[in-house]
């Protein structure tokens, strides 16, 4: 009876070091190698590789504040967890050159610490929301946060709105799309603040573009990624080679075919570029007197783009999905009495959910815009919509007479019932230049060798300027700005910077980044109704099931031990 002890003894200590053995050498295992499982469907706790190659190689320190702390309502405690998993896959990459915390910037604060907490919050470029908190009495409490984050290196700050706050949606979607682009949001700007190359972008000049005060947002916001360079084209070839991409602005003066030339062969290299052009020569400034004419503008590029896949009629839409304009409804006589009222040819256009530029984006902003018509000859040619109109709309020819008259008029459903127009397209492809089988002789003393056919490349025509415009006030001060996409009128910002900013990210190749704006994180949400009908039976058998299962597995246990060591 002893020896059979002593023999079950080592054959206990000679099992509890095969077990020993194995968890060290799976801990040796697990620092050598690493990897990670995500069992969800749509992937979303797998960084993109691109995510990953960043935070690989990061030489200094980057520190994210995130300012979701303290006494949040359920749905912003989910969406603060989902920020805390994504920052710890982040940790997992960055190591040690990546840190963050959760700040509650309110902490022990009083009234007047909050006011000025506030202040410095949003001078820095956050913005707030308010949401409910149930109190202790089971009543409700309003609350000011600031979802989102101030992102450190090198001394350098930026801020970080993570909440997408889209009018439309309602607050739990806004929460949803806020998590779906919350790894993009956070690696573009850390992409951006690291990367110490230098890459051009360029606003066209010499033909009427827009001044720089009037994309001054725009440019801001791009020169955290660009240099950003103006200048006139002068019609030398090559001249915007070291570019990115190229802006055109809203011009108003026709092109020489000579600049024709230099943007045609810059586009024949691979170059990118963003139009942005007026086919109607009209503005809301014009109204001051009630009323004013509507033209065709001629900028001579019609050759050229009908030549790349795209046309411009030159026509007016007017859409029931409008925004608003403060107009003096007082009779003669009377003091004045602004009030706000619908302009049909203020559109708010929807960016295209499906793409990567504009997926999960508010409307956004324009002004007297026009259709576009893609060219289906031009078959080597991919056409992307990105922005569109609703289907509650209408178009004048030109000439037209606008005038503010037109707003005392109900729009007839059955006259705005034309189709969905194209204000905005994206053309990815070989594109053909304009100047093949064309003479240079008449246009330069030298004629240069001409490119007749181009790169892979892409180009986006938005078929109305004020797109990118942004409102400029001139006081004693000086001139000062609004945030692109604001209105004035109905105190919105609509999606313009963000979308224009995206485009402009897409044309200059950094398009990998941008892929992850595509995703989506499917609802899986519980039937209320079910839920009510069924409570009852489900707390039933939550409490009992995992009960009767430990009490199973305690008898087969005993059962067991009684076996074995019966003798």
């Amino acid at each position: 009876m002893a020896e059979q002890r002593i023999k079950q003894k080592k054959n206990d200590l000679f099992s509890l070091g095969i077990v020993i053995a194995i968890v060290l050498l799976v801990n040796i295992i697990n620092q050598s190698f690493f990897f990670r499982l995500d069992l969800t469907a749509e992937k979303r706790y797998t960084l993109s590789k691109s995510t990953r190659d960043i935070l690989r190689n990061l030489d200094d320190i980057v520190f994210i504040k995130v300012y979701l702390e303290g006494d949040l309502n359920i749905p912003f405690r989910k969406f603060r967890q989902s920020i805390s998993d994504l920052l710890d896959e982040f940790k997992i990459y960055g190591k040690t050159n990546f840190q963050y915390t959760f700040e509650n910037p309110f902490e022990d604060a009083t009234g007047d610490q909050q006011k000025r907490i506030i202040k410095e919050l949003l001078d820095k470029g956050l913005t707030w929301t308010n949401i409910l908190k149930r109190d202790n009495e089971g009543g409700f409490s309003e609350k000011i946060i600031f979802p989102g984050a101030l992102l450190t290196y090198k001394n350098v700050e930026i801020p970080l709105n993570l909440l997408v706050n889209d009018p439309e949606q309602n607050a739990e979607q806004n929460l949803i799309n806020s998590q779906e682009v919350l790894e993009y949001t956070l690696i573009s700007n850390i992409r951006n603040i690291t990367n110490d190359s230098t890459r051009k972008i360029a606003f066209i000049e010499g033909h009427g573009e827009l001044h720089e005060l009037e994309v001054l947002d725009i440019s801001n916001e791009l020169s955290r990624t660009y240099q950003i360079d103006r200048g006139s084209i002068r019609g030398i070839p090559g001249v915007l080679d070291e570019y990115r991409a190229v802006i055109v602005a809203a011009p108003t003066v026709p092109f020489s075919e000579q600049d024709k030339f230099v943007l045609d062969q810059y586009l024949m290299q691979g170059g990118r570029i963003l139009w942005l052009l007026d086919a109607v020569d009209v503005s809301l400034d014009s109204l001051v007197n009630g009323e004013t004419l509507a033209f065709i503008r001629e900028l001579n590029l019609e050759d050229m783009l009908f030549k790349y896949g795209v046309r411009i009629n030159p026509e007016l839409i007017q859409d029931i999905q409008c925004g608003v304009i403060a107009v003096n409804v007082a009779l003669a006589g009377n003091p004045p009495n602004f009030q706000l009222v619908p302009w049909l040819y203020k559109l708010l256009l929807t960016p295209n959910p499906d793409h990567p530029i504009s997926h999960n984006m508010n409307l956004v902003l324009g002004s007297f815009s026009s259709p576009i018509d893609t060219i289906a000859a031009r078959k080597n040619i991919k056409k992307s919509v990105l922005l569109s109109t609703s289907i509650y709309t209408k178009t004048r020819k030109l000439p037209a007479l606008i005038s503010l008259a037109e707003i005392r008029e109900t729009p007839d459903r059955k006259e705005f019932s034309g189709s969905q127009f194209i204000v905005g397209t994206l053309l990815e492809g070989e594109f053909e230049s304009v100047f093949t089988n064309r003479g240079l002789d008449q246009y330069f003393p030298d004629p240069p060798k001409i490119t007749e056919k181009s790169v892979p490349t892409r180009m986006a025509v938005i078929a109305d300027g004020d797109v990118i415009r942004n409102n400029v006030r001139f006081s004693e001060k000086g001139p000062s700005i609004d945030p692109l996409g604001y209105d004035r009128y109905s105190k919105q910002t609509y999606a313009n910077r963000e979308f224009l900013t995206n485009l402009v990210q897409y044309l200059a190749d950094d398009n990998n980044l941008l892929e992850l704006r595509g995703r989506e994180f499917r609802l899986r949400l519980l039937d209320k109704e079910k839920i009510r009908s069924e409570r009852k039976k489900w707390i039933i058998l939550n409490m009992l099931i995992p009960s009767l299962i430990i009490l199973l597995c305690g008898g087969i246990f005993i059962s067991y031990r009684k076996r074995r060591y019966a003798h």
